[in-house]
């Protein structure tokens, strides 16, 4: 082989050198493709610091606790601190005991090269022992040197890659710079803001409840609508009470006839004149009864108590529905006076006072938030429609706008006090953290 030809392989081995991401890709590029700068029978690695085999030519694993490897490991770690051991040399087989010398003639040539690998410091990082016949001459002792100097700053910038020459060196300074910037706009000051379903709700409505138990037989009025004064909104099913009031007259009737037929007979009998006091009792209860039940037909019609907007839902999920004693039926508002509904759910509550600002983003113009200020807050948290837990929040529009209509929905913004950025960036995962930390 020419020098030419040397000097390009050790060239391009010392590129290959450069390229490796790995200890054990250094150890495969050392074992196996020293054979392009000498010729040998066996190569072998050995890491001095782990006072272990790193990789054995022609094997992809390395297994240590089999007879060969452990038997030369012990050899090897008496090698490292010998005297020699910084050095290029060779070791003979009849420098060894009987017993080691037997084993060497079984399993490894009359040589073996121990090629020492070192950092920059001059420090043992590990060995290539090459197995071969023949000793080494000038010129390839020479080579492996300058080998040996390449591969052991390889192996010392895969130790500590932040010290490695061969590749761009991260800027240290930028890289400060950089973080003390993130650190800083971590710790402004901004204020907090939490967002949460909510719903335009009227402000002191008229509760429509039903005035006795009964079934609802007609809606007379559509949601939304605009109702006057007494205005007929429910009727009820009045021909169970019809039915009695018509009972209740008959008896009257024979109450009050028999009561005159004693008023007539009192003149001249005493025995009438002594019921009379009973009969009277009885016309007396059955006039009680018949307005008792006059007045409940009356009731039977439910009015509107002021003039507003009907607030309910379909009126046909209350046609033929059977009401209680003081169930409510609907709501009759003033479509001028509102207020803001806002159902916060537990898990994003934040601290919030009254007076704090809040915008509503209506689900029909999201575009254009209405102010408005908040105002109360329930103190403990009430289920909701969708089976959750929220606290209620009630606000006050800051001005009239004709987008303002009971039942409108959105999402709410409300305002709070002010932290610092990684502190509401961070939050919902540190109050996650201490639930499973139980701090």
């Amino acid at each position: 082989m020419s020098p030419n030809n040397v000097l390009a392989d050790l060239l391009q081995l010392e590129q290959r050198l450069r390229a490796a991401s790995s200890l054990e890709a250094l150890g495969f590029l050392l074992v196996n493709d020293t054979r392009l700068l000498l010729d040998y029978r066996q190569a072998l690695l050995w890491h001095c610091h782990d006072q272990r085999w790193q990789t054995l030519s022609g094997l992809a694993v390395v297994e240590r606790d089999a007879p060969f490897t452990t038997w030369l490991g012990q050899l090897c770690r008496q090698w490292q601190v010998a005297d020699n051991a910084a050095v290029i040399h060779a070791i003979d087989r009849h420098a060894l005991a009987a017993a080691d010398a037997q084993i060497w003639a079984e399993h490894l040539p009359h040589l073996l090269l121990w090629l020492p690998i070192k950092n920059p410091k001059g420090e043992l990082l590990g060995a290539l022992l090459l197995a071969r016949e023949q000793p080494l001459s000038d010129a390839q002792q020479q080579l492996l040197t300058l080998w040996l100097d390449a591969a052991g700053h390889a192996w010392q910038a895969l130790l500590n890659p932040g010290t490695r020459r061969l590749r761009p060196t991260v800027k240290r300074r930028p890289l400060l710079i950089g973080l003390g910037l993130l650190l800083a706009l971590l710790l402004i000051p901004i204020r907090q803001s939490v967002l949460a379903p909510a719903e335009i709700v009227a402000l002191h409505p008229n509760v429509l409840r039903a005035p006795m138990q009964g079934v609802v037989e007609r809606v007379l009025v559509q949601p939304n609508e605009n109702v006057g004064a007494g205005q007929p909104l429910v009727q009820l099913d009045a021909r169970e009470l019809q039915s009695r009031l018509e009972s209740s007259r008959q008896a009257l009737s024979i109450s009050d006839a028999e009561f005159r037929q004693a008023q007539q007979q009192a003149l001249s009998d005493e025995r009438s004149k002594a019921s009379l006091a009973v009969l009277q009792g009885r016309r007396e209860q059955a006039l009680s009864e018949v307005a008792f039940l006059q007045e409940n037909l009356k009731r039977t019609l439910i009015t509107a108590p002021r003039a507003g907007v009907a607030v309910f839902d379909d009126p046909s999920d209350w046609v033929g529905r059977p009401v209680s004693l003081g169930e409510r039926i609907m709501l009759v508002a003033d479509p001028q006076q509102t207020q803001l509904e806002i159902l916060l759910p537990v898990a994003d509550a934040i601290e919030l006072q009254p007076g704090a600002a809040t915008l509503l983003f209506l689900n029909t113009d999201p575009s254009a938030p209405l102010p408005a200020t908040l105002q109360r807050l329930s103190y403990r948290a009430s289920p909701t429609p969708d089976g959750g837990m929220a606290y209620r929040l009630k606000a006050a529009f800051d001005s009239a706008d004709p987008r303002l209509r009971v039942g409108l929905k959105g999402t709410a913004k409300v305002y709070a006090g002010r932290t610092s950025l990684i502190f509401f960036l961070l939050r919902r995962p540190l109050a996650t953290a201490r639930i499973w930390l139980a701090l």
